[in-house]
């Protein structure tokens, strides 16, 4: 707990009240008349709803981004996207650090908190995250450079590879050209750049250091080891069934070359866990590879990354439990340890409340928008775990979504970003209580 002027408050509602004011201000900076440009005008709800989803690093829009805002619009964008990537509270470290000021303990188990970690030495990760994200991006601006200077100039061209190295690596979705990433399909060597910043950003930071320590320490946690074969395991299967249901992308056959459509269809693979950046619009899919899709935007990337969704560790889990359950085995095994019954329960509430929460967002989806008479059911589950999964991805309806249908989107947006746990927690106001009785045990029929 926090006491600020007399009121306590608990680190998730912390969390979930520093996001918010986030938020408020980057609605402030986008409605200002500098922030659009000449000739345009902003809502107060276009404001928010794009602070939002820059803050959530999301994607969705109202508007078009590269026609709407401004320069000084953009810049606020990609600064939420970096602020709302990394977790306000690892620059709230990042200053403290660079004022030379010892942090108190309520900030270091606000960050604990926020970032995910187990226990308090691991802190020395928020060192790790800013160095490595900052030269991530570095990096990967570099890369885009040389391909947008000669189109672009150095001016726009700097720029466009800084906004999109952003965008890519927190996984952001949002882009400066009007159609995603269309305009480089036929173009493997951004594709390619763009692929790696996105993995990059969707490791999750944990991963991260018992990657870049393992030459010292020959070891890594349980916690790495689910996270990178699950996503592996994702990424191979995603893959192989884009090629089967959408054969290569052979509607773009008149378009790209089969290599081309080869990359591409990795590119799709890849992105929709939460990166959000296309090379084609997802309208053009079948109904199995939209079907797909939005098993990958609910599923999300890993805890502690700049990824939403349920997490791959939460899906991992639940996998590697249900068959030791099918197989008649008490205990859970994995890489020669045993999962705690806590990691257990957590994940089983996680996949349960954001079933529900989802469940109730497209039923008021349905029941309050002008939707499409074909098939509208799809474009609300697509567009709600698109939300949900900070993913971006959309089939066109967001901006025709009324003041009822923005708000339960950036409410998603919001959940998926924070976490559930997070949110939940600040709403209920939950604080452990330790009972001094328990009650007698009973079971019931299952399945």
């Amino acid at each position: 707990m926090i006491e600020i002027s007399g009121h306590k408050y608990s680190f998730p509602k912390i969390l979930t009240l520093g996001f918010l004011l986030m938020i408020m201000a980057g609605t402030t900076l986008l409605s200002l008349p500098v922030a659009t440009r000449p000739g345009l005008e902003t809502s107060f709800m276009t404001a928010l709803f794009t602070s939002t989803s820059a803050t959530c690093v999301t994607g969705l829009t109202l508007v078009n981004t590269a026609e709407h805002w401004s320069f000084f619009g953009q810049v606020v964008i990609a600064l939420l996207m970096e602020v709302g990537g990394l977790g306000f509270m690892t620059f709230a470290v990042m200053m403290s650090l660079m004022i030379r000021r010892r942090m108190r303990m309520s900030t270091r188990l606000l960050t604990q908190e926020a970032l995910n970690l187990d226990h308090l030495s691991q802190l020395n990760v928020v060192y790790l995250i800013i160095k490595l994200s900052l030269i991530i991006q570095l990096i990967g601006s570099v890369f885009l450079f040389v391909a947008f200077y000669p189109e672009y100039g150095w001016r726009r061209g700097l720029w466009y590879s800084i906004f999109h190295a952003i965008s890519a690596f927190c996984n952001a979705g949002f882009d400066l050209f009007g159609n995603s990433m269309a305009n480089y399909a036929a173009d493997p060597y951004v594709l390619c750049v763009l692929i790696v910043l996105i993995i990059a950003g969707s490791f999750g930071f944990l991963v991260w250091k018992d990657l870049l320590g393992y030459h010292q320490y020959h070891h890594l946690s349980l916690h790495t080891q689910l996270a990178l074969r699950t996503g592996a395991f994702l990424m191979l299967l995603s893959v192989l069934v884009y090629f089967l249901t959408e054969h290569n992308l052979s509607q773009l056959s008149g378009q790209l070359s089969a290599p081309q459509r080869a990359l591409n269809t990795v590119f799709m693979a890849i992105t929709p866990r939460t990166a959000g950046l296309i090379t084609f619009p997802y309208n053009k899919l079948s109904a199995a590879g939209l079907s797909f899709t939005i098993i990958l935007m609910f599923i999300g990337g890993t805890p502690g990354s700049t990824a939403g969704g349920v997490k791959t560790t939460t899906i991992g889990l639940l996998a590697i439990q249900s068959i030791a359950t099918l197989r008649g085995q008490k205990d859970m095994e994995f890489a020669h340890r045993r999962f705690t019954q806590e990691n257990i329960y957590r994940a089983l509430t996680l996949l349960f409340v954001a079933l529900v929460i989802l469940l109730i967002a497209i039923f008021l989806l349905i029941e309050t928008q002008a939707l499409p008479k074909h098939d509208s059911l799809s474009y609300v589950v697509f567009e709600a775990v698109a939300a949900f999964g900070t993913t971006g991805i959309s089939l066109g309806i967001t901006p025709q979504l009324n003041f009822i249908g923005q708000v339960i989107i950036m409410i998603l947006m919001f959940i998926g970003r924070v976490g559930i746990y997070t949110v939940m927690f600040s709403i209920f106001n939950a604080r452990p209580k330790t009972k001094s009785y328990r009650y007698p045990e009973e079971s019931v029929l299952i399945g």
